[in-house]
């Protein structure tokens, strides 16, 4: 998979980090990620205010949780729960 990291400072700032991918059909356009406490939380008010959640929860070895959700405009997001020692 093409996917390159884009950082824009130190670990410790806040800031806005992203990546870059090419397009296909999950990825269609640019996707924001939306950093989460807790990400089964978040699941839970996506769907409670309409959302959807469009796939499993998926583990970023060493970085966290993730998955893809669509708002209520028809939106693709993403949110990521931080969690270093995520295997």
């Amino acid at each position: 998979m093409d996917y390159w990291l884009a950082t824009a400072g130190e670990d410790k700032e806040l800031g806005i980090n992203g990546a870059i991918a090419k397009k296909n059909e999950m990825h269609p356009t640019t996707i924001n990620t939306i950093s989460v406490s807790s990400f089964e939380e978040a699941v839970k008010q996506i769907k409670e205010v309409g959302g959807e959640n469009l796939g499993p929860k998926m583990t970023v070895p060493s970085v966290g949780y993730m998955t893809y959700c669509r708002d209520t405009e028809g939106n693709i997001f993403g949110i990521m729960q931080m969690y270093p020692q995520a295997k």
